[in-house]
């Protein structure tokens, strides 16, 4: 039977939380959970995916983009690179063109299996404050038309559900989907690789808490 959808899925909390939006539409037995090992700081975030899908009962691939390392120059692929944000730059941990070549990827994947989607938990948020250009909407409009075209099949989504929302907001969705506690101790988000609060002092850390911190005040009851 072929699969239904794909999930472009990293082990951080906003791809698992899509994880789990793909599982309840399609079923477990109809998603395939999607990992990229591009030579990034940690291995942390993989196992995290494998450690999740095994949890819910999700078949998972890894793909090895190893090479990209050799194509650009980052600190998410050069670990002696030190991590940099702030607004009058872009951040170190840019790894330019990532998310479009992950979703081309993915999306060859997905027509290869009959599924015309993909899920990827992409944050506009992360392109207005860090600086991240590929996870903007209109990045995401313009490369679904790429997709369309190159697979020949003008129906195919490029699905985002996150987009819209803060990081606040995706924490009170997986909170009402019962699943913020499994995320919070299962999915690894930091660049550094550190599991729940993170190192602190990465651009991931600062959304995803900052965004905890909001919600725990605000929004989850």
């Amino acid at each position: 039977m072929h699969k239904k959808t794909v999930v472009v899925h990293s082990g951080g909390m906003d791809s698992s939380l899509c994880l789990a939006l793909a599982i309840k539409e399609f079923g477990a037995d109809h998603v395939l959970s999607l990992s990229f090992d591009y030579s990034q700081r940690h291995n942390n975030e993989i196992n995290a995916a494998k450690h999740i899908c095994s949890a819910w009962g999700v078949d998972h691939a890894a793909v090895n983009l190893e090479c990209l390392s050799a194509l650009t120059a980052d600190a998410l692929t050069n670990s002696a690179q030190p991590i940099s944000w702030g607004k009058e730059h872009a951040p170190s941990t840019l790894v330019v063109g990532r998310n479009g070549l992950m979703a081309r990827l993915g999306a060859i994947h997905a027509h290869s299996l009959g599924a015309d989607c993909i899920y990827m938990g992409v944050i506009e948020e992360e392109a207005r404050e860090i600086g991240y250009r590929d996870c903007s909407k209109a990045y995401i409009e313009l490369k679904q038309q790429i997709l369309r075209l190159d697979l020949g099949n003008p129906l195919f989504e490029i699905r985002t559900p996150l987009i819209d929302m803060s990081k606040a907001e995706t924490l009170q969705l997986a909170h009402s989907l019962g699943i913020l506690d499994f995320l919070w101790e299962n999915t690894v988000t930091c660049y550094n690789g550190v599991m729940k609060q993170g190192c602190g002092k990465c651009p991931a850390c600062f959304l995803r808490n900052r965004g905890l911190e909001i919600a725990q005040k605000h929004l989850i009851k």
